[in-house]
């Protein structure tokens, strides 16, 4: 997501704001791709933001699949049922969040081709600009979920998935960095600098976090 200094953005006349009816969950992996190459707003950063964070989530699932049920790994029966529910609803609900991304983006987008003075404009973006925050941010929290499950499992899964468990944490870091990066692009437009502020604080704090538990892991899955 980069928001332009000017009102309209240089890509504004060519770019193709994304249908009401684009479904990133219903694409075919090839066709995301192409679309997100395209010179178009969205699908964008944000939607690859939250798309790796499920599919930091859904690894961390498969894991546990391949966990449950062996009797090397019977005391944790009880962690890995946990687990699979809250990682498949976890990845779920990543798929969401590119779709709630990609329509705040871009009717984010559409507001800017209007001019400064537009009533409509000043009337719509101070509610656009903090929807187009809140997604990334609720993305920050889905990638920190994905890597305390993977924290929590490292250890008490199949030793023989260490490798996959240490990607799922990477992935889980990738998506609270990158979302990171969502929400500081559009911080300066937010109408609340204490507010800013404080978010500018909170992400901080979540890319420092995140990048600790994955560390964490990776030495788990290491020495595992």
């Amino acid at each position: 997501m980069t928001p332009p200094t000017d009102p309209t953005p240089p890509s504004a006349a060519s770019a193709v704001t994304a249908s009401p009816d684009l479904v990133i969950a219903e694409h075919r992996i090839g066709a995301f791709l192409g679309d997100l190459a395209a010179k178009q707003p969205v699908p964008g950063g944000g939607a690859v933001a939250s798309l790796v964070a499920g599919l930091g989530a859904a690894l961390g699932q498969m894991v546990v699949n391949y966990s449950v049920g062996k009797k090397s790994l019977t005391e944790h029966d009880a962690l890995h049922h946990e687990a699979l529910t809250a990682l498949e609803s976890l990845h779920r609900r990543a798929l969401e969040l590119a779709e709630e991304d990609a329509a705040a983006y871009g009717a984010l987008n559409e507001l800017w081709k209007l001019g400064k003075d537009d009533e409509r404009r000043s009337r719509e973006m101070p509610a656009a600009v903090r929807r187009a925050i809140d997604a990334p941010r609720q993305v920050i929290e889905a990638g920190q979920e994905a890597l305390d499950w993977c924290d929590r499992l490292a250890g008490c899964s199949n030793a023989m998935l260490a490798s996959d468990l240490a990607i799922a944490a990477v992935l889980g870091e990738a998506a609270v960095r990158s979302a990171a990066w969502n929400v500081r692009i559009t911080l300066p437009m937010l109408d609340d600098a204490e507010l800013a502020g404080r978010y500018e604080r909170e992400i901080a704090e979540a890319v420092g976090r995140a990048a600790e538990t994955c560390v964490r892991v990776e030495g788990a899955c290491q020495s595992g």
